[in-house]
């Protein structure tokens, strides 16, 4: 089976401050992510929000939400996961520690 888990990450405390999980990649899957994680930290206007290149991540609908809450969005060129770099990191510490084991 096959598990999708969308996390918000806050660079500053380095802890996760939003996610969700699923067995079905859903649009509305990043959407369940992203509220808790606004509604925990209260994040400042112009606050960087690093995107994916992912169909769900480049949604009109989802960079509305960002746009509203004032979010400056960056996304590197496909190949290069230099914006994502501590997602990247977050995802491999999760693999290694918990589901490899």
């Amino acid at each position: 089976m096959r598990w999708y888990l969308p996390v918000i990450l806050d660079l500053y405390s380095r802890c996760e401050i939003g996610w969700a999980v699923t067995d079905r990649m859903k649009r509305k899957l990043v959407f369940r992510a992203l509220k808790p994680g606004i509604a925990f930290r209260t994040p400042p206007k112009n606050c960087s929000f690093p995107l994916r290149q992912a169909q769900s991540y480049c949604s009109p609908d989802y960079q509305k939400i960002l746009r509203q809450r004032g979010f400056r969005t960056s996304m590197s060129g496909k190949g290069n996961c230099y914006d994502i770099t501590a997602a990247e990191t977050f995802f491999k510490d999760f693999k290694g520690e918990l589901i490899l084991r």
